[in-house]
This record gives C-alpha cells, structure tokens and sequence, in this order.
C-alpha cells in the first residue's frame, strides 16, 4: 500500500469535483478529501446516492459538499460547458479532479464484443474524462496548484484476455494522461492512479467466486489520492502510479 501520512488540513480551501462519487472509490474519495478540508463536488448518475454521501459530509462536520447530477454516458459537450460555467459561477475556480467514473462493460472475447456495449463502455471511460477535463482546464487554470487524476487499471498497462472495451479504454485514458502532462508542464499536475483491486461492486461483478473480505477497502487506498491532490505531490506530474505496492 502507497504510504502517506496527510496532514489533517491538507486540502483547506480547495475545490475538488469527483466523478463516480456515489460508490465504491469515488464514494471514499469524496468524504476522506472533505475530511481534509475541501469543499467536494459530488458528481454522478444516481442523485439519492449523492445526497446520502453529501449528509454523511454534513453530518461529520466537514465543508459544505455540492451535488452535481450527471449521466456521463448521454451527456453531450454542450453539458461539460455548462457544469464547468455553473461551477465558475459558484467557486472561481478548481483546484483538483478526480476522474472516477467507470463502467465494466463485459468479459468476452473481442471477436463476440456487442458494438453498443462497446461504444457504451468507451463513451464513459474515455470520451466523457476527455469532455469534462477540456471544459474545466480554464477552472484548473486558475487555480495555483491545480491536480487531476485519472483512474487508470491494471489492464490499462499490460492488456489482457478478455478484458476488451475496459482495457482498452484505460490504455487510452494513460495515453491521454500522458498527453495532457506533456502539454500542461508547469501548469496543472496530470497524473494516473491504478487502484488495484479493491473491495467495490466493479471489482465483484468481474471477480464473482472471489471472497471480498480478502481485498481492501476503497478507504484503505485513500493515502495517494490524498497525495496527489494536495501541495506535497507538486513535483508529481504525468506519472503512471499504484494505489497498491
């Protein structure tokens, strides 16, 4: 596991919208970034989830959450525009991105993948990292130490059997991770996470004879996402790296 001990005020004043935040990683990843202090954007498909997640924050006293539905699959460029113009309005500014979002799609081989499913799993994966993050770059921008993450997969990094439409879609999320850093040196960190596996409904729906109780929880993961959104990961920048050692 990536050993990081944060400081409890490590994201004081800062503005972190994360997708998928209404399960598994993403879910963890919002408290424990507002646990250290920042206001959390809590985007996603299911809006009861969300509102559970923002009272949770509530509850604990942590900084005020804000809820942002979206379905990344039928969402089009003109509604990136729209939420990044919203969230302007309402914060100036962003100071980090998780990209969390994630579909499975299906284990099959490539030669029996249906088309629809494919272009499903690509739209979420892939297209919609790629439409938020160009719409927000003028908020990470304003931002003095601006991070994004993209969530990345260990079959995003050594291709594998079956795996069709969600590796790929992560092999080209490290593509455009890479990309992005080469363009963006010196102005806003880029780097990728592979959380490796991890006790969620994704992992359990691609592993169903697997015992859950023998992985970690997303919580336990929390120490290099922490890392990376807060001002000690400043050097960091278009790296490929495991929340699991």
């Amino acid at each position: 596991m990536f050993k990081y001990t944060p400081s409890p005020t490590l994201l004081e004043q800062r503005t972190i919208l994360v997708t998928g935040a209404g399960d598994g990683i993403g879910r963890a990843a919002a408290k424990s970034f507002a646990a250290h202090g920042a206001t959390v954007i809590l985007l996603g498909r299911t809006t009861q989830k969300l509102e559970t997640i923002y009272d949770e924050i509530e509850q604990a006293g942590y900084p005020k959450a804000a809820i942002y539905p979206l379905d990344l699959e039928g969402a089009s460029p003109d509604d990136y525009d729209i939420l990044a113009n919203t969230l302007e309005k309402e914060f100036g500014k962003l100071d980090g991105l998780l990209h969390n979002a994630s579909v499975l799609g299906t284990l099959t081989p490539m030669e029996h993948y249906d088309i629809k499913l494919w272009y499903q799993v690509m739209q979420v994966n892939l297209n919609a990292p790629f439409l938020l993050t160009k719409s927000c770059l003028k908020l990470l921008k304003k931002a003095p130490d601006s991070s994004v993450i993209f969530t990345s997969s260990s079959v995003g990094r050594k291709g594998r059997a079956y795996w069709g439409a969600y590796a790929v879609s992560k092999f080209a999320t490290e593509g455009m991770m890479q990309i992005l850093a080469d363009e963006l040196e010196n102005t806003i960190r880029i780097n990728s996470i592979n959380p490796g596996a991890t006790r969620t409904a994704m992992r359990a729906m691609a592993y169903p004879a697997e015992d859950p109780m023998i992985l970690p929880t997303p919580d336990a993961i929390m120490p290099l996402y922490l890392y990376l959104m807060g001002a000690d990961s400043h050097a960091v920048h278009g790296q490929a790296l495991n929340a699991q050692k």
